[in-house]
């Protein structure tokens, strides 16, 4: 195959990722970020750029966001939301933000391919999203990408997504949020 015939895969691929999605779940989300004091997002690997981005849209939509990890990030209280990336739900580092936000008081949730996970059992929002897992042993999901690769880029696709309705019910357009993009360079 040609590398554009790879793309149109990856596109059908992502295509049909849409109809899988539960819109209960995806407005659970909405309205427990737009009801937080502070976001919080977390993600590893690929799953973790994803989340890098995610907080990003966030900033310029006004909200207070931020990455885990980095050396900004305030601390985490009971008003606030932590959002978790993980296709597996398992990553040991994640299990153990995710217990540390629950005894905070703040909210889980969880984007993830496996909701009965450990921190899918943690969280108070959970988000299935199709895909399979880097080993592609354990999902009736086939695709012809490699390891998490679908699920990384519906995590991204869906995040776009969750801001576009951020933006839709409070009002934003894409003028307003470039006002808040980095205007440094």
């Amino acid at each position: 195959m040609q590398t554009t015939q790879y793309l149109a895969e990856i596109i059908k691929e992502l295509n049909r990722t849409v109809d899988l999605i539960a819109d209960e779940e995806a407005e659970k989300l909405v309205k427990g970020i737009l009801e937080a004091k502070k976001i919080f997002v977390a993600g590893a690997g690929r799953s973790g750029f994803m989340s890098k981005s995610f907080a990003m849209r966030m900033m310029h939509m006004g909200l207070d966001a931020y990455v885990v990890g980095e050396t900004i990030t305030p601390n985490l209280e009971q008003d606030d939301i932590l959002i978790i990336g993980s296709g597996s739900g398992e990553t040991k580092t994640l299990v153990s933000m995710a217990e540390k936000a629950k005894r905070l008081g703040a909210t889980v949730a969880l984007v993830t391919i496996f909701p009965e996970s450990t921190i899918g059992q943690l969280a108070d929002i959970t988000v299935k999203l199709p895909g399979s897992p880097k080993d592609q042993s354990d999902s009736g999901y086939k695709t012809i990408q490699p390891m998490g690769s679908l699920f990384e880029q519906t995590l991204l696709l869906f995040y776009d997504a969750i801001i576009l309705r951020c933006m839709e019910k409070k009002g934003l357009d894409s003028n307003t949020m470039f006002k808040r993009h980095a205007n440094l360079e």
